[in-house]
Order: C-alpha cells, then sequence, then structure tokens
C-alpha cells in the first residue's frame, strides 16, 4: 500500500495547510473510547478506507480531503531528514 501517514493523533487544523499535497486527507477515527485524527497521503482513496478499517473497523469514523494544493510529484516532505549529496 502507498499509504504515508504524515501526522499521527494531531491537531485537526493542520489539514488547513495549503502546503500539503493535494492526495493528503484528514482521517478521524476512534481509538480507545478518545477522538484522534491523522493527516495520510495516499494514491488512492480505496487504499486510505482499507488501512484504516483493518486497524480500527467500527471506530473508523470519516476521512476528507486536506486543504492541500501541492502537486504530490514535487512535494517535498519536511520531515525527511536531507542528507548531503554525494559529489
Amino acid at each position: 500500500m502507498s499509504i504515508i501517514v504524515l501526522h499521527e493523533n494531531c491537531d485537526p487544523s493542520l489539514a488547513k495547510d495549503r502546503s500539503l499535497p493535494y492526495t493528503a486527507y484528514l482521517v478521524t477515527y476512534e481509538k480507545d473510547g478518545k477522538t484522534c485524527y491523522d493527516i495520510t497521503m495516499c494514491g488512492k482513496k480505496v487504499e486510505l478506507f482499507d488501512y484504516y478499517w483493518d486497524q480500527y473497523r467500527e471506530g473508523l469514523k470519516t476521512f476528507e480531503q486536506s486543504e492541500g494544493r501541492v502537486n504530490p510529484k514535487i512535494w517535498e516532505n519536511p520531515a525527511k531528514s536531507k542528507g548531503k549529496k554525494k559529489a
């Protein structure tokens, strides 16, 4: 599967960030009686559903597209550490 969790158990307002890729989604689910939010990136929406359904079943509430505007092909994940380039 091509699911990338960008932010796990985060503030849902992070999904309003327009610098996210347009394939990023805000997922709402319930875990141990608490409502949690993840921001994920995926190739196909059905893969996103399958991934979260396998983990949370009836705890899965919603998933909606973020405010991201960036093409995922040119988007760079700021969480990735930048290594030194070889000469």
